[in-house]
C-alpha cells in the first residue's frame, strides 16, 4: 500500500479551514485515503471529524496511505496540499 509522509505547514494545523480544504481534496481523489499521526490508527481522510480528532498541529508528521487506482497521484497531490502553508492570506473578497 502507497504511503506518504509529511509535516503539515499551516500555522493552525489541521483545524478549521485548513482541515476543510484538505477534506474535499481528500473526497475529490475518488481513491480510498486516510490518515495517521505516529503509529495512531488511520482515520479516513475524507471525514472532517476524523481529520480534526488527530489533533494535527503545526509542523506534525502525518502518514498518507491510499489503496486502488489513482492512490499514488491521490497521495502526492494530498501531500503537496499539507506542505502549503493553507492559512496564508486568502484573495481579496474571500
Amino acid at each position: 500500500m502507497p504511503e506518504r509522509k509529511v509535516v503539515v505547514a499551516a500555522s493552525s494545523g489541521l483545524h478549521a479551514r485548513p482541515a476543510k480544504l484538505f477534506v474535499q481534496a481528500a473526497a475529490k481523489t475518488g481513491a480510498p485515503v486516510r490518515i495517521r499521526v505516529g503509529d495512531g490508527k488511520p482515520v479516513p481522510a475524507s471525514s472532517m471529524l476524523a481529520v480534526l480528532s488527530l489533533g494535527a498541529t503545526h509542523g506534525t508528521e502525518v502518514t498518507l496511505e491510499a489503496d486502488g487506482p489513482g492512490a499514488e497521484e491521490a497521495l502526492e497531490s494530498l501531500a503537496a496540499l499539507l506542505s502549503k502553508d493553507l492559512d496564508a492570506a486568502e484573495p481579496a473578497g474571500a
